[in-house]
């Protein structure tokens, strides 16, 4: 068994958890969303044994590095890390709707991963091969996750309010029934937010201590460096306007979903259309 063969399997199981997690919002049947998640961390329980295997595999083949250093690699961390914030929120909070909404982002990364990408193990570049490389893509990619549910979440308060705003009375035994109450999104977008935002900053703190490392300089406004600030700004006005003007509904929804714009226009946009430290091509990060 290799670790790409696991990850084939990882993203059929993502497949089949998002059919049953649309099948529960269809037929608001309970035990659909119970298994939804139970597939969901299935998935993710092959997918922590296909990193661990993956990373054997380089040591095997000489290279010996966490397999987090080409575009593949960190996509494939990625959706593992959406799944691992989407199981803490479920299992703390048991909305099961919000899978619904959370596991086809990481379905969509893992079967563009597979699809579409060179799998192969390379060496690492000069500049990656530090242990920073592990602490600051950790970091960072929680953090991203974390923004990934919130989007999820935001986008699920978007809807509820543009039904219910047009026939409150009909959405009240439709579909929006199965979606928590208006002011529970508004407030696990806010603690979703609240895990990510410190997890990017101690990404962004790693990565300026690997850069004095591999370039001798703690910043230098390199593209990627000036986009993860510009996330940076976007959730802490965020934070700001909640905390100190109160801003919550649609305002914070909005702010949420274009934070996650930013956040992947940061993780993919900067690395295949913008020249830099952080550009090594299609296959790096």
């Amino acid at each position: 068994m290799t670790s790409s063969m696991l990850f084939n399997v990882t993203t059929f199981t993502y497949l089949i958890s998002m059919i049953i997690f649309f099948a529960f919002l269809a037929s608001k049947n309970k035990s659909l969303g119970l298994a939804g998640s139970f597939v969901a961390y299935a998935g993710l329980a092959v997918q922590t044994v296909a990193i661990a295997l993956r990373w054997k595999e380089s040591y095997d083949m000489g290279v010996g590095h966490a397999p987090m250093s080409n575009l593949y690699e960190s996509i494939v961390f990625f959706t593992w890390t959406i799944i691992l914030i989407f199981a803490y929120i479920d299992i703390r909070y048991k909305y099961r709707v919000v899978g619904a909404f959370v596991v086809p982002f990481a379905l969509l990364g893992m079967a563009w991963a597979q699809l579409g990408m060179n799998t192969g193990i390379e060496p690492l570049v000069p500049a990656l091969q530090s242990n920073w490389l592990l602490y600051h893509v950790i970091t960072c990619f929680l953090g991203y996750a974390a923004f990934a549910v919130a989007c999820g979440i935001s986008t699920m308060y978007l809807i509820k309010t543009a039904v219910e705003g047009t026939n409150s009375s009909a959405s009240a035994g439709g579909l929006m029934s199965m979606f928590p109450p208006l002011k529970v999104l508004d407030d696990l977008n806010y603690r979703a937010i609240m895990i990510g935002f410190p997890l990017l900053t101690l990404g962004i703190i790693t990565g300026a201590a690997w850069a004095n490392y591999a370039w001798g300089t703690y910043w230098s406004w390199d593209p990627k460096e000036t986009w993860s600030l510009i996330v940076w700004f976007v959730y802490a006005a965020f934070l700001h306007a909640r905390i100190t003007k109160g801003w919550v509904g649609k305002r914070a929804a909005w702010l949420s979903v274009i934070g996650f714009a930013a956040t992947i226009f940061c993780y993919l946009g900067v690395n295949l259309f913008l020249s830099g430290l952080h550009s090594y091509g299609s296959s790096k990060m």
